[in-house]
């Protein structure tokens, strides 16, 4: 459950009183582990895995209600409660409202010391980040490398100039973000006292359009133009003919090396700050990666580079992280998984390998298959609702799934995640939208597609019903979770 899809007011889910009903209502059911998606703010088709920043958190997520220092009271639009995430409409106006809060605060609160201590704490990332944004409203543009060539380059007098040009915008941008980490971090012990663990994300690949690109150009594959040689995604498969292209600029892992992985060591313990757990996303781009060169149309002509593999890897062995080790697995990433000792993804839905009407029983995501250590999902964020899954499969694969399952139609999705309670797996996530039974029209994502459903889910106000969370605690005192 993302925090965008909490049926809060201003158009958009926020980290205000309904996530912390939300928790209520988990903790309640005796559920130990909230996930989430990225927090980061987020730019062109408003995908979390596509962030201005590894660092900032998402300023849409700020709950307008419950800003500390100010004194107006921010109305939100008539039904701005209900319905789909209109990221056009967030941004005109809550965004706006957003500005308006940090400027008053600005304006009242001249020598605030926490917000001082913030600023000092969280310079390292925040300086750029607030900077990389007040430029992107003035230039009207995100894409740096077209900017000047002494913005473009980073140049210190121009840098200098335009600091000085922008500073009450900077100035809102760090406020910005000083609301969201003292609400993220309210909520995150609110969610720890009532014995909610937050399941983090960290997209592997960072945003070409972003402050971390801007600012750490020599860590990428890019020229000295500011344009990338080269780009992320992976080859093609059954689902996708051409592949995919992401578009993300690839890591210079051999710059990265001789740092001894600075950088990306910071985003890691700086993530397992925000959360208790974090989930690794495209685990297997750390072993190999599929790197497109420069002006390809589609991924076909890519190839596979190595990643740095256990080098990085090995420094955080002992943490908490789940790796996102779906797709196409050779051995030399499982080989990298039991290096590190963290628990990979299983996905119920990818379990029906059906031939006519006969189920192929050796299938690793089935839970009968599952090792201990793994993480049992019945779906993800890029899959379709269980109910949707179910209702598209052939009748032949719908026969095979009511049999493993031993249930009509109208309990599939409840079998599924009763099935994943009794399995071996050590910990088990249910997406909302399955607890609550919904089709595809709930959604979250569809891979490879920039459309006006993607991201935008929001769940309606008392949608978990209270024989939902009794039935889902009945499992989990069954099975011993």
């Amino acid at each position: 459950m993302h925090p965008t899809s909490f049926p809060s007011p201003y158009g958009i889910g926020d980290l205000g009183q309904e996530a912390r009903s939300f928790i209520d209502c988990i903790s309640n059911a005796g559920v130990k582990l909230w996930q989430i998606l990225p927090l980061g703010p987020t730019g062109y088709g408003d995908s979390p895995y596509a962030s201005r920043s590894c660092f900032a958190g998402n300023e849409y997520l700020i709950d307008l209600r419950s800003i500390g220092g100010i004194k107006t009271v921010f109305q939100a639009p008539e039904g701005s409660d209900r319905g789909s995430v209109d990221y056009v409409n967030v941004y005109n106006v809550k965004f706006a409202l957003l500005k308006q809060a940090a400027e008053e605060f600005i304006k009242l609160n001249p020598s605030d010391k926490e917000f001082e201590a913030f600023c000092k704490k969280n310079a390292f990332w925040l300086d750029d980040y607030a900077m990389y944004r007040a430029l992107v409203d003035k230039l009207g543009d995100s894409r740096w490398f077209l900017w000047e060539a002494g913005l473009k380059n980073r140049k210190p007098e121009t840098l200098a100039k335009y600091s000085k040009m922008l500073a009450k915008e900077i100035e809102v941008y760090k406020a910005l973000q000083f609301f969201f980490f003292s609400q993220w971090d309210s909520l995150h012990a609110y969610a720890n006292s009532h014995g909610v663990k937050i399941v983090g994300d960290i997209p592997i690949f960072a945003a070409g359009e972003s402050a971390d690109v801007w600012t750490n150009r020599h860590l990428f594959k890019i020229t000295a133009a500011g344009k990338q040689s080269a780009s992320a995604g992976v080859p093609p498969d059954a689902f996708s003919p051409e592949g995919q292209l992401w578009g993300n600029p690839v890591y210079n892992w051999a710059v990265h090396k001789k740092d001894n992985y600075s950088w990306w060591k910071q985003r890691i313990e700086f993530t397992l700050k925000m959360v208790d757990i974090v989930r690794i996303d495209h685990f297997r781009g750390f072993e190999s990666y599929w790197e497109v060169p420069a002006g390809k149309p589609n991924a076909m002509e890519g190839a596979w580079k190595k990643g740095p593999g256990i080098d990085l890897l090995g420094y955080f062995r002992d943490r908490d992280i789940i790796a996102e080790d779906l797709g196409v697995i050779t051995d030399q990433v499982r080989e990298l998984l039991a290096q590190t000792g963290w628990p990979g993804m299983k996905v119920l839905q990818f379990a029906f390998d059906v031939n006519g009407n006969t189920l192929k029983t050796d299938n690793f995501y089935l839970p009968h298959n599952f090792e201990k250590n793994c993480v049992a999902y019945t779906g993800t964020h890029d899959n379709q609702t269980s109910r949707g899954w179910f209702n598209s499969l052939p009748d032949n694969y719908k026969d095979v799934v009511r049999r493993y399952l031993q249930c009509p139609d109208q309990e599939v999705v409840w079998q599924m995640i009763r099935v994943l309670l009794a399995s071996s797996a050590n910990t088990v996530i249910i997406p909302v939208q399955d607890l609550i039974g919904l089709d595809d029209s709930a959604r979250m994502n569809a891979p490879s597609t920039v459309g006006t459903f993607n991201w935008s889910w929001r769940m309606e106000k008392g949608a978990i019903q209270s024989w939902m969370t009794d039935r889902l605690r009945e499992y989990i005192n069954l099975y011993g979770r």
